[in-house]
């Protein structure tokens, strides 16, 4: 097949390195994406008298026609084409002839492909925050039905202070709100249109780039026509921004794959997100959970591989950016396909509070409280946290908790100890002090879901 760019060279090119040079079996998904900036970039030719105004409307029918007919199952990909540019450049001089050869007038196919890629990733970051902001409903809801429920907090995963379950879900949701906040920024520097930057010096034509941005739905043009074909700091933020994502459901899938464990037993997994053993009947496994965790770092690699492609590359141009389509893509489908898994799984499991209240019961997480009691006596902080920690060391020795100890014994530690202690390290005492902004208590919790279902509202 003759090449549309043959002509300094003859264009016959060894069949392995067309194939090692093609990109349609991956860059044909922006196949809507690259039609639709055509038929603006048509129409702008038209509207400039670059081309006439009925061969820009001729364009711009055969281009609906080839949206339609890929629609319908009728054209399917040629897999022999360079690019799904160059595909639909042939398909579009085969139907039409050649007012088809005039649709690449003022421009290359290096700002035509950033301009696919950014109309791409403003389509798929508007959907990954809607996925999100799912993801943050589901905990919020969840978070909501266990606003009450006692269970250990912890810190270097040894048993710290007494929270609920519903506090702990609600520091997920602060971390899903910071991302949909992350993916909203970048669409600001996402949304800036490359077109008409044409190879890298822009064009001798009288182009309108402003008119061609504003009919495609971006905010503004690329100052610089060489930054405009050689900038992929936009899909780098994608890749960054969903690595951040990924890093946070990672962490809640660690914690799925701890809580629903025989050894802590705190949440059930519904059915139809575990798996059996092929071989122990027994078990219940968290594959959804692990997944997520495991593909985490593949998105890591994704960002962290075109970061590397690009650190070195000169301006403007360099075949080595058609690198960037097949991670972004993957990314892309990962991190929708860990959302879509996620919500359902965090709506269908249930909370053993049972099990949860018994662990609490025990690590004598209620020693900080033993101590601020004991500031509250009249202690500096200090030689309260001392007193605090012998006391618990007598209660390891003894075999019971604080809330079990006599208070002659307490008695002996500390004569400013009265019979006030034992409400002090009571644990539902404890969680109803707790009232500093952001806190554990139940009425902070319900703050807490009150306000993330604003701003949940509010970036629908």
């Amino acid at each position: 097949m003759a090449k549309m760019w043959e002509g300094r060279t003859s264009g016959n090119t060894d069949v392995i390195a067309d194939d090692f040079n093609s990109s349609i079996r991956f860059d044909s998904r922006m196949w809507r994406e690259d039609i639709t900036g055509s038929m603006a970039h048509a129409a702008m030719l038209g509207k400039q008298h670059i081309i006439t105004e009925d061969e820009a409307q001729i364009l711009i029918e055969a281009l609906a026609g080839i949206i339609s007919d890929i629609d319908a199952g009728i054209l399917v990909f040629d897999p022999s084409c360079e690019d799904i540019h160059m595909f639909v450049e042939q398909v579009l001089t085969e139907r039409i002839g050649d007012t088809g050869k005039k649709l690449h007038t003022a421009r290359s196919r290096n700002d035509q492909v950033a301009l696919d890629m950014r109309m791409y990733l403003r389509g798929q970051t508007k959907e990954i925050i809607s996925l999100i902001l799912g993801l943050a409903s589901a905990l919020t809801d969840k978070a909501e039905k266990y606003a009450s429920a006692i269970m250990p907090g912890y810190t270097h995963m040894q048993r710290a202070q007494p929270v609920t379950f519903g506090h702990q879900l609600m520091a997920y949701v602060s971390m899903l709100l910071r991302d949909a906040e992350r993916f909203t920024d970048s669409l600001a520097r996402t949304n800036i249109s490359p077109i008409g930057s044409c190879a890298l010096a822009g064009t001798t034509y009288p182009t309108d780039r402003r008119f061609e941005a504003e009919k495609l739905g971006f905010d503004g043009i690329c100052s610089n026509s060489i930054d405009g074909v050689s900038d992929r700091d936009f899909c780098l933020e994608f890749l960054s921004d969903c690595s951040i994502l990924m890093m946070h459901l990672s962490r809640l899938s660690e914690e799925i794959v701890l809580w629903s464990s025989w050894e802590f037993g705190f949440i059930e997994l519904s059915d139809a997100y575990t798996t059996g053993s092929s071989i122990m009947p027994q078990k219940k496994n968290p594959d959804m959970a692990e997944l997520v965790r495991g593909k985490t770092g593949r998105v890591y690699g994704e960002l962290m591989a075109l970061l590397t492609t690009m650190k070195g590359l000169p301006l403007a141009y360099n075949k080595d950016m058609q690198e960037d389509k097949e991670g972004v893509f993957d990314c892309c489908d990962t991190v929708k396909m860990c959302l879509r898994i996620m919500t359902p799984m965090i709506c269908t499991l249930t909370a053993r509070t049972q099990n949860m209240r018994r662990a609490a019961g025990g690590g004598f997480i209620n020693a900080t409280d033993l101590a601020d009691y004991l500031v509250l006596r009249g202690l500096p902080f200090r030689s309260a946290y001392k007193i605090s920690g012998q006391v618990v060391a007598d209660c390891i020795s003894r075999g019971c908790v604080l809330e079990e100890l006599p208070l002659d014994v307490y008695k002996s530690h500390c004569d400013l100890i009265d019979n006030g202690v034992f409400s002090a390290v009571d644990l539902n005492a404890c969680l109803s002090r707790r009232t500093s902004e952001g806190g554990p208590s139940s009425e902070n919790v319900l703050s807490q879901i009150n306000s993330a279902r604003e701003k949940i509202k509010n970036f629908n």
